[in-house]
């Protein structure tokens, strides 16, 4: 599998989590047991761009597939614009559902740049926060997806240079 950008070679037994391989095998505990049960969101990684319960995710279903943890979100020394919004907007409190909180709110702005507020809350239905009452945390995945389609906007002008609406095209 191929684990925040960087392909990973294991053998494991067949019933080994996910979640475990992560945590013991590769040293990435960003992705927090919990509930075990698939109810918490504590333990979420993106396979293949889609959320999944690492606690109840076997291993060797990834085999292949690409595998993004917390710590594969951002680049060393330049948080991802959504662990920059968290840390502005207050959305992180005690930290244990941080990681799923962010794997999940990416995995929609993948795949709907535009949510509203409903679609926030729809999306995080499976993960829980004991802390913060969602209110923070949802401001903070508007605010990303808000700066994401103003940056939309304005790039059309200024990437094509100042002067390129009025010139005529060279050949």
């Amino acid at each position: 599998m191929i684990v925040n950008g960087r392909r990973v070679a294991l053998e494991v037994p067949v019933h080994a989590l996910l979640l475990d391989v992560l945590r013991d095998r590769l040293d990435l505990k960003g992705a927090k047991r919990s509930c075990d049960v698939q109810v918490c969101g504590a333990c979420t990684v993106l396979v293949d761009g889609a959320p999944v319960s690492a606690c109840t995710y076997l291993a060797i279903e990834a085999d292949g597939r690409e595998v993004l943890t917390v710590e594969g979100l951002g680049r060393p020394g330049a948080l991802h614009p959504l662990q920059q919004a968290f840390v502005e907007h207050g959305a992180v409190q005690c930290g244990f559902c941080t990681s799923g909180m962010l794997l999940t709110a990416k995995a929609l702005l993948d795949e709907h740049p535009t949510p509203t507020e409903a679609d926030v809350l729809q999306h995080l239905r499976g993960n829980l926060c004991r802390c913060t009452g969602y209110r923070k945390i949802v401001d903070a995945i508007l605010a990303v997806a808000t700066r994401a389609a103003n940056a939309r906007v304005a790039a059309p002008v200024s990437a094509l240079g100042p002067c390129a609406a009025t010139e005529a095209p060279r050949r």
